[in-house]
């Protein structure tokens, strides 16, 4: 299996910003569709954005135009720009491949988001 390791969350005020980045322990990026998703108390885990090989974008409709997704192949890294961030965006963010475990990718830890006042 290849683990990824998600980082960068935190605790931020609604119209705030933050960058989350996820490492992954093998070579898997440049043969793959890598994604953010997040899961939120209660609720199933959903696909946020996305990108290709190719470095082509894909967003949520509830991040599109406030989530940036971009990769750098060569470190093995995704990275989530995230910008006026809302309470709804509460959740904890994780990084896989799109679909999800291809190449043996496992879901990690993820990386918690709290937009609060």
């Amino acid at each position: 299996q290849v683990q990824l390791v998600e980082s960068g969350g935190g605790l931020v005020q609604p119209g705030g910003s933050l960058r989350l980045s996820c490492a992954a322990s093998g070579n898997i990026f440049s043969s793959n569709y890598m994604g953010w998703y997040r899961q939120a108390p209660g609720k199933q885990r959903d696909l946020v954005a996305r990108i290709t090989n190719g470095g082509s974008p894909y967003y949520a409709d509830s991040v599109k135009g406030r989530f940036t997704i971009s990769r750098d192949n060569a470190k093995n890294t995704v990275y989530l720009q995230m910008n006026s961030l809302k309470p709804e965006d509460t959740a904890v963010y994780y990084c896989n491949t799109v679909p999800a475990g291809r190449s043996g990718a496992a879901w990690g830890q993820g990386t918690q988001v709290t937009v609060s006042s």
